[in-house]
């Protein structure tokens, strides 16, 4: 059985917030997206349920947070290169997304933040494959550094 992800989040503009996924280069599902939600397809198995912030509260009986002011999640995803996450950043900056902090270097893991128009965290990645397949410290080793410092 193949398994996918759905990830809701919560929008206090739902056009806005299809302008800005849709510029990141993702395609809205019409068949799963109305007035209260837009289905957004980043592949095969992984979606964001891009929610209505009164539609989102359907779902919980907790209060819903404001995320301009409070992460409740941080979505980590991944690309190939460390231009893929550029180009991203980019194209999300472009769309009226915000990087709420400086990319982070870690030698066997390049990343960067963006924070959609509502306050969503996404965190592009680009991990290298030898640190993926033998680790960090490993990786780090090899390369003539100390290991990685999660903090860094």
């Amino acid at each position: 059985m193949t398994t996918s992800i759905f990830v809701n989040i919560p929008t206090a503009d739902l056009d806005r917030s299809k302008a800005f996924y849709t510029a990141l280069g993702y395609t809205i599902n019409p068949m799963f997206s109305d007035e209260n939600a837009a289905c957004v397809v980043l592949d095969e198995n992984v979606y964001f349920m891009v929610l209505t912030r009164e539609y989102f509260q359907t779902f919980t009986e907790k209060q819903v947070t404001e995320p301009k002011t409070h992460a409740q999640a941080l979505i980590a995803l991944t690309c190939d290169s460390r231009e893929a996450v550029d180009e991203l950043l980019g194209k999300g900056l472009a769309a009226g997304g915000s990087e709420p902090r400086p990319a982070n270097d870690l030698g066997f893991m390049y990343t960067r933040d963006i924070e959609d128009p509502d306050g969503n965290i996404l965190e592009y990645f680009f991990m290298h494959p030898a640190a993926v397949e033998k680790g960090p410290e490993a990786f780090m080793a090899e390369q003539g550094a100390g290991a990685p410092s999660p903090s860094a």
